[in-house]
């Protein structure tokens, strides 16, 4: 299969935990290499429904090897939750097959709290963030003060950073932002406790992946997130904190970018968003009510109702651009059943100019006019097809288009959300 990256090409929410638990089963290693648990991946086998926020999806395929790189932030809290959640269901979530970058930075206690006060303090003008302290644990690691997993072994350099964090910390929560200031002590002990059941998880990522190489084993780089939710990409201000790009995915988990054969962009067929932000083709009317309805769409990490409108080739085409994307899976293309008719943006028109790309300036993005190209929609159920040919001349004329417009061959299709309803070309 080679090394392969799974991206989210739109604004996130794609349907990448299905399709990276498929590829899992053709790979060695599955490695997450950006974001926290500010995202969720879905796996739905044999009726049972599997939410994961931190460990990667392939954890659910026997044998394989799961490791959450450097460039993920970890809340240990939520981490051993899921490790707990797993075994009771009798997955193996040993060391052996599990490990944790010692590089990784911790979402601590006083991050959860800045991240909600700030966003409260925002009143009108919110970012959307999730508040699991995710922007917080960033900055930390940008200003040189954060807390790394490894950290956990040493619990006197763990008290010295915390007390220096709560310096400015409690200064703002009190002062400028009005909330109730951090115990120094409660918050080491509390996070010390848990430092016993996290050590033996530490490990250096970017080895394992080499031993995994030297074997002519494949790898799996795992996303969150979404593109255009890219710190330097995306639609900032509204946007997550890391790079979401295909090429962090070296920089994420300790390997050289040679190491990245493909990059599979997963590609919802109509297009979602959560939280603020511009959304072009945004629909506030019955077709949005409809996808929102039929896809499911509310956040797997937060529960809140997405944005729904109708497929954006020209995000698609930023996509592309930004990550080098080599294939395309379709998911949720059931989803678009009994509407009259399917509508896709080919391009902008902005300031009367015709954009194909998207606008740089900050804000510009909301200024936009899409330009639609109408397509026939379809009646019938997808659900059981189980061949490309299977499907509809119509659904075919559809992904022939998206292929068209983005220059890259659809190789997986999703026609519903159980593992088994997957076409692969």
């Amino acid at each position: 299969m080679a090394n392969t990256v799974i991206i989210g090409a739109q604004w996130g929410d794609e349907g990448k935990g299905k399709i990276v638990d498929m590829l899992s089963a053709q790979s060695r290693a599955i490695v997450r290499f950006q974001g926290g648990n500010n995202a969720g991946h879905t796996i739905k086998v044999q009726g049972k429904e599997t939410i994961l926020h931190l460990i990667p999806s392939g954890i659910l395929h026997e044998g394989k090897i799961c490791l959450i790189g450097n460039g993920v932030v970890l809340d240990p809290f939520v981490f051993l939750e899921e490790v707990d959640h797993l075994a009771a269901k009798g997955i193996d979530v040993s060391p052996a097959r599990l490990g944790i970058s010692k590089k990784a930075h911790l979402i601590m206690a006083y991050h959860k709290s800045l991240d909600k006060a700030r966003e409260a303090k925002r009143a009108a003008h919110k970012i959307g963030t999730t508040g699991r302290g995710i922007g917080p644990c960033y900055e930390d690691k940008a200003a040189r003060i954060g807390l790394r997993a490894g950290d956990l072994t040493n619990p006197a350099l763990v008290r010295a950073k915390v007390a220096h964090a709560l310096q400015e910390k409690n200064t703002l929560l009190r002062d400028l932002y009005k909330f109730e200031p951090m115990d120094e002590a409660a918050v080491c002990e509390e996070l010390l406790a848990l430092a016993p059941r996290i050590a033996p998880y530490l490990t250096e990522v970017e080895d394992r992946l080499q031993e995994v190489q030297a074997e002519g084993g494949d790898i799996l780089f795992e996303g969150a997130q979404g593109i255009h939710l890219d710190i330097d990409h995306g639609t900032y201000p509204f946007v997550t904190s890391s790079n979401t790009v295909a090429g962090n995915a070296s920089a994420g988990c300790g390997v050289g970018p040679s190491a990245l054969d493909r990059v599979v962009g997963i590609v919802k067929a109509y297009t979602t968003r959560v939280g603020s932000g511009p959304f072009p083709t945004e629909q506030l009317d019955d077709t949005g009510s409809y996808l929102r309805t039929q896809g499911h769409e509310f956040g797997a990490t937060t529960g809140r109702p997405r944005r729904c409108g109708w497929l954006d080739a020209v995000i698609l085409r930023e996509s592309v651009r930004l990550c080098g994307m080599t294939d395309i899976a379709l998911t949720k293309l059931d989803v678009l059943q009994n509407l009259p008719g399917l509508r896709i943006c080919v391009a902008y028109e902005l300031d009367g100019r015709k954009l194909d790309y998207t606008p740089q300036e900050e804000g510009a993005l909301e200024r936009v006019t899409p330009i639609y190209e109408d397509l026939p929609g379809f009646e019938e159920d997808i659900t059981g097809c189980t061949r490309y040919d299977d499907l509809p001349e119509t659904v075919r004329s559809y992904i022939a288009r998206i292929e068209e417009l983005t220059g890259v061959k659809v190789s997986i299709v999703s026609v519903g959300a159980e593992r088994t309803q997957t076409i692969v070309r």
